[in-house]
């Protein structure tokens, strides 16, 4: 299927590895020119590196780089620096760490809600009414399935995340926007095969005594697919909705699982 959006611009946050980098290859594969932002230089080098020599990149397919922290204002400033208008946004930042509710001071809750939540509502105000003036916007949010299902060890993320889908579901409804031809959605992982995954596999291993490899024999027993996700498969589902074809879904957040989350809504 031909997504309809070949020579769009976009811009991809967390965009170095895992998930982030999932979209920004499925993008640039449809023919988008992807600006990858991440804050580790040398990772990011080796993500656009990869990218160039994908042999599914279609020619004349741009792909640059930035090393920032998006979540800083100065980064963001850099990014649109660098470029003003973007047709795609992909917000992403990392989330915030495990623990006990009751060790979290009003420090690592304003870092928590300023990357998960305020970051991203502020990259979101900066690109959207461009985006209604030119007729197409396209803008995706990586949150987590916690938001759905909350996790009592993920306070810090269940809390931030849930502010910006609840800011989403108001914003993306507004007739300036959804009438413009521009959504906001969310999508939502569940177990993907990353390096947060991994570094979540193995404190649980530290703390339960148990060995890596039954850790993680355990957590894919627990999802239906009995197995992880992959970046690519993300990737994709973040591309149809970025797509031509998606004009007409906005305001929704997209579980993507395995069949994991329990519910029917």
């Amino acid at each position: 299927m031909d997504l309809g959006i070949s020579g769009r611009h976009a811009l991809v946050c967390g965009a170095s590895k895992g998930l982030g980098f999932g979209c920004a290859q499925a993008l640039a594969r449809e023919g988008v020119h992807v600006l990858l932002v991440a804050r580790g230089a040398e990772a990011l080098q080796a993500a656009v590196d990869k990218l160039k020599a994908d042999p599914l990149l279609p020619q004349g397919t741009q792909v640059d780089q930035l090393a920032v922290d998006i979540t800083t204002a100065e980064g963001r400033s850099a990014v649109f620096a660098r470029r003003r208008d973007f047709d795609i946004v992909i917000t992403n930042a990392g989330g915030p760490p495990p623990g006990d509710f009751r060790d979290w001071d009003r420090e690592a809750w304003i870092k928590a809600v300023d990357a998960n939540m305020l970051t991203p509502i502020e990259l979101i105000k900066a690109t959207v009414d461009g985006m209604a003036e030119r007729g197409f916007g396209r803008i995706v949010n990586i949150t987590s399935s916690a938001v759905k299902a909350p996790i009592d060890i993920l306070g810090l993320s269940n809390g931030a995340r849930s502010g910006l889908t609840g800011f989403v579901a108001g914003v993306a409804r507004t007739s300036k926007l959804a009438g413009g031809n521009v959504t906001i959605n969310n999508l939502l992982p569940g177990s993907f095969d990353t390096d947060r995954l991994r570094a979540t596999m193995e404190g649980g291993a530290k703390k339960s005594g148990q060995t890596v490899d039954a850790v993680r024999e355990l957590r894919m027993k627990s999802i239906p697919a009995r197995r992880f996700g992959n970046p690519d498969e993300f990737g994709a589902t973040c591309a149809f909705l970025c797509s031509a074809h998606a004009s007409y879904i906005t305001g929704q957040n997209v579980l993507i699982d395995g069949g994991a989350y329990p519910g029917t809504y």
